[in-house]
């Protein structure tokens, strides 16, 4: 049999009668099922519902600090993430002066020890000049003394006898100063 044939003969067979009962539904249970309803509505209300509502409200206020709390850890991260950028801009800067510095001092240092060895070189320069000075001032003497003796060796033989020394040395000194 098929279903539609057998809910035919169901609600043909029902007693006639009003819509509820032709439903099959009972006033009495109806209108008890609707006190009790209305009853658990009410206890939930007065016993369930405040207790839920402050459960959801705390949770909710929770919530809401938690992301107050997140908003000012991402401000702080923020806040130090900049101090950290600040730190190490500062932080090169600071290791280019002492760079530039360091440059400076080493330039510095460069150019002291040239100027040192500049002066050194024209001292040793300086001292060779006075050396030779007297090495030829000596050399001169020398000459002299020895071109002396030859003239008067020379003398000699001419003359062929030897007037002293010192009269010699006065005769040709005074004939060097003539021809000078």
């Amino acid at each position: 049999m098929n279903i539609l044939t057998q809910f035919a003969e169901t609600v043909t067979d029902a007693p006639k009668g009003d819509i509820f009962t032709t439903l099959g539904i009972d006033w009495q249970t109806l209108v008890l099922q609707i006190v009790a309803f209305l009853l658990l509505v009410w206890l939930l209300k007065k016993l369930v519902y405040p207790i839920l509502i402050k459960s959801v409200d705390k949770r909710q206020e929770d919530i809401e600090s938690a992301s107050k709390l997140a908003d000012e850890a991402r401000k702080q991260a923020d806040d130090t993430k900049n101090q950290i950028d600040k730190l190490l801009r500062d932080a090169k800067a600071q290791a280019n002066d002492v760079v530039q510095t360091a440059k400076q001092e080493a330039t510095a240092a460069i150019e002291l020890a040239e100027s040192k060895a500049k002066k050194h070189a024209e001292s040793i320069i300086e001292s060779a000049h006075t050396q030779l000075e007297r090495d030829v001032i000596a050399a001169k003497k020398s000459l002299r003394n020895e071109t002396i003796e030859l003239v008067a060796l020379a003398t000699e033989k001419i003359v062929k006898n030897k007037i002293d020394r010192k009269a010699d040395e006065n005769l040709i000194s005074s004939a060097i100063k003539d021809a000078s």
